[in-house]
């Protein structure tokens, strides 16, 4: 394939992602078809499969993508703390994963419905986020009393965040609530601080 070839695919392929998340954004997951994704990327509706299985498949792509986007900025920000003894290294988290909801609301509210509509596909969907995960347990053994199973604690607290920004984020704002995000970000670090350490 020459260099023009693997461009023109590439551009395909990240015009795809884009349509689909505004697409997500605009119907919904569950009310977003194959033609409505190429119809927003102008596209032809055989190049999706070019690229992409189905929905599913182009949905597991954007998470692999927004998960190693985080990765990135992770190692890049030198505020990072991995010791979970400390409040302020659970605030950096806390912010992170904040923002993070914030700015993939359209793909977080996809992975929610997608795995409602579909165990198999949210079984896949959830086992590429623990395997992601899996660099916390580093975070964890700094604390006082360190759990026998990390997994489980990290667990809880992914779930505690991921709940609270679904209401807060998307639910609440819709009827018009809504939380300042250094509130929500002081709420979640102070509970997050207590059950960790206990203080």
């Amino acid at each position: 394939m020459t260099t023009t070839r693997r461009e023109q695919a590439a551009g395909t392929e990240a015009a795809l992602k884009q349509a689909a998340r505004e697409v997500f954004a605009e119907r919904g997951y569950v009310n977003t078809k194959i033609t409505d994704i190429t119809a927003a990327a102008g596209r032809a509706t055989g190049s999706f499969y070019n690229h992409f299985a189905g929905k599913e498949e182009i949905l597991e792509a954007l998470l692999k993508d927004m998960l190693a986007e985080a990765d990135e900025a992770v190692l890049v920000d030198a505020a990072h703390d991995a010791d979970f003894s400390k409040i302020e290294s659970i605030r950096w988290h806390v912010a992170a994963f904040w923002r993070f909801y914030r700015a993939h609301i359209p793909e977080m509210v996809a992975l929610k419905q997608a795995a409602m509509v579909n165990p198999d596909l949210g079984r896949r969907l959830q086992q590429i986020m623990v395997d992601d995960d899996a660099h916390m347990v580093e975070h964890l053994s700094h604390l006082p009393s360190p759990q026998p199973d990390p997994l489980l604690q990290i667990s809880a607290m992914n779930s505690l965040m991921e709940g609270f920004a679904y209401t807060w984020l998307v639910v609440n704002p819709a009827a018009g609530q809504t939380i300042p995000d250094e509130e929500a970000i002081t709420l979640l670090t102070n509970l997050l601080h207590h059950g960790f350490t206990g203080r």
